[in-house]
């Protein structure tokens, strides 16, 4: 058995980040879980929760253990328009969640995760950033933002032993994606865009994610995994 970790999750309590903390806590670590409520957060004797929104200006900082070996965030959004019908602010409301959201929880965990000696960052983008899609300006202007902060991070924290690296899924079957797939032709349709011939799951993105958080993936930093079926780099032909 691995050894033990000290791992927060903000955005902990759906979708992709309560299928990380479950993995997590199955695989015998303790979880910092934040987010605005319980949610289907199991009970746990190592899970600790603590209400956060993050797009308030509350820190992480106090509610942490003084040694962090990891943390993940999670929160997204998935708002399809087109772009003559988005508004300026309505960039600054993805901006603020996806990006600001993480800068504000990664500097006010910084002091535990430098304590831990060797700790990781996992951030999550979108398969829009790297493939043009329409109706995505909104979400892949601020993910791509996501990308460049990891990359930027990686370097000037190296030295130090934290590692950043993102992860850009294609549609998940989550609560978020679920406007989406709200009918059995809609969910059909999903499976097909994929080369793998269906969309993700939570689990798909928690395995990584539990992975990209442990010291089995201890050389890998300023990466930026896609995690997407096939969608972003293969075309069917046939």
């Amino acid at each position: 058995m691995a050894t033990p970790l000290n791992i927060a999750i903000v955005g902990a309590s759906s979708g992709i980040g309560l299928a990380l903390c479950r993995q997590l806590l199955d695989e015998g670590h303790s979880v910092w879980a934040f987010s605005r409520s319980t949610g289907a957060l199991p009970s746990h004797a190592n899970l600790h929760y603590v209400p956060f929104d993050a797009l308030g200006a509350e820190s992480l900082q106090a509610s942490l253990p003084a040694q962090l070996h990891g943390l993940a965030y999670c929160p997204g959004t998935i708002n399809l328009m087109p772009f003559h019908r988005i508004k300026p602010e309505q960039f600054l409301e993805e901006f603020e969640l996806n990006v600001m959201g993480a800068i504000r929880s990664i500097q006010s965990a910084l002091p535990a995760l430098k304590s831990a000696g060797s700790a990781s960052v996992v951030l999550f983008s979108t398969v829009a950033v790297q493939t043009g899609m329409p109706f995505h300006a909104s979400i892949a202007a601020a993910k791509g933002a996501i990308e460049g902060l990891t990359r930027s991070l990686a370097a000037e924290y190296a030295a130090q032993r934290i590692r950043f690296n993102a992860i850009a899924p294609s549609l998940t079957d989550t609560p978020l994606a679920s406007r989406l797939t709200a009918t059995p032709e809609k969910r059909e349709a999903s499976d097909k865009r994929h080369p793998i011939g269906r969309m993700g799951t939570p689990e798909d993105l928690a395995s990584l994610s539990a992975f990209l958080l442990s010291e089995k993936s201890s050389w890998i930093t300023g990466q930026v995994l896609h995690a997407d079926g096939g969608m972003g780099s293969l075309k069917l032909i046939g």
